[in-house]
């Protein structure tokens, strides 16, 4: 078990402070499916967007680890899942693959503004007709003098209505293979690029989505984060980070949904008994205890792992998958708990339960994990 230190704890316990406000009305704005730019300012008030980057940049300086805990923190104490999930999303899609792999010029220009949430970062993957097929995109990007020229469509952008900047990930070499994909950081106000209106979905609606389309757009050369080609190393990179910061996100959620029921099931009573008596209740409420603890051992130690640049494919994998089908356990088990109280949206906990089936879907399918997995462990898939 990781020990944390004082100055990481207090950076933990600074986000107290602002998660109130963070959470105020998160029932209504996930009605309406609207973002909060007001609350959206608090966070980057707070400096949690900073979190694991150079000081330099403004940033604060953590490394992984200590971003996860600040993370799990935001977690357990703000309601707003979206508003959380559009916050790791900012910080992983732009930030993380610019302070790896992205030049001087671009480190100097964007950095700043992403660690001080000046401007919302997204990034473009997925393609209306290649879903989980990361590399099975058809948007191209042909190189023409000091530009590359963008053609083509991708989906599912989360922050996409509300961003500034988006890193995508374009074809460079329609037969490359891995070779042939090659990362671009593209601004919002970019000639031939235009950002679709926000998609209605099932959870998660305060994170707005949408579609980006790219009719001739040029980008210059000089906004290629890494090499040209390299595309797929940054997409690799931004996503272990992208598992571990999201997921840790609903670890402290899952934590908080567990305490919530705890305290129901002791004051709830039927049939003259505390439900917390009945074992199926109580059977439930140690389920969901046993998915928190196994959701933290396998993201911290594989953020472990990872900081000692182990090779993490196969942990990555279990981790992902663990910490989602262990969040949707989680969530419907709040319900159920909570009974009819639980499916009404004033609780909270139906929303929780949207929520957290994106987890299942997002960053690579529980699917896609599983194939993953047994590649690794040399079946033939």
């Amino acid at each position: 078990m990781i020990e944390w230190n004082a100055d990481q704890r207090e950076l933990a316990a600074g986000l107290s402070k602002w998660c109130a406000e963070l959470s105020a009305g998160h029932v209504e704005r996930d009605r309406a499916g609207t973002f909060g730019m007001d609350k959206w300012k608090l966070v980057a008030e707070c400096g949690i967007l900073g979190l694991p980057f150079d000081e330099r940049w403004g940033g604060l300086g953590q490394d992984l680890l200590t971003t996860m805990y600040v993370l799990e923190a935001l977690g357990r104490e703000c309601r707003d899942g979206g508003l959380n999930f559009s916050v790791s999303t900012h910080m992983v899609s732009t930030g993380i693959p610019l302070q790896r792999y992205g030049s001087d010029h671009l480190k100097r220009t964007y950095l700043p503004k992403i660690c001080a949430g000046e401007v919302i970062g997204a990034h473009a993957i997925s393609e209306p007709g290649a879903g989980s097929d990361a590399l099975g995109g058809r948007t191209a990007a042909v190189a023409d003098g000091d530009c590359f020229v963008l053609n083509g469509s991708k989906t599912f952008v989360s922050n996409g209505p509300v961003a500034d900047v988006f890193v995508v990930y374009a074809k460079t070499h329609p037969d490359g293979g891995p070779l042939g994909t090659t990362a671009f950081l593209v601004e919002r106000d970019t000639p031939g690029f235009s950002v679709g209106n926000a998609i209605p979905k099932m959870g998660l609606r305060t994170s707005p989505l949408c579609e980006l389309y790219f009719e001739d757009c040029r980008v210059p050369a000089a906004n290629v984060v890494g090499r040209r080609g390299a595309g797929f190393l940054v997409l690799d990179h931004v996503m272990k980070w992208e598992i571990l910061c999201s997921f840790v996100i609903n670890l402290g959620e899952m934590q908080h949904r567990l305490a919530r029921c705890v305290e129901y099931a002791n004051q709830r009573e039927q049939f003259g008994r505390p439900i917390s008596s009945y074992q199926a209740v109580a059977h439930k409420i140690v389920d969901m205890k046993i998915g928190v603890e196994t959701t933290r051992k396998w993201l911290y130690d594989t953020a472990l792992r990872l900081t000692r640049k182990e090779n993490v494919t196969t942990d990555i994998a279990i981790a992902k998958l663990t910490a989602s089908e262990y969040n949707v356990a989680s969530a419907m088990a709040a319900v159920q708990i909570f009974g009819g109280n639980g499916y009404m949206a004033e609780y909270g906990l139906e929303k929780d339960l949207r929520n957290a089936v994106a987890g299942t879907i997002y960053s690579g399918t529980s699917e896609i994990q599983h194939n993953r997995i047994a590649t690794m462990l040399g079946l033939e898939t």
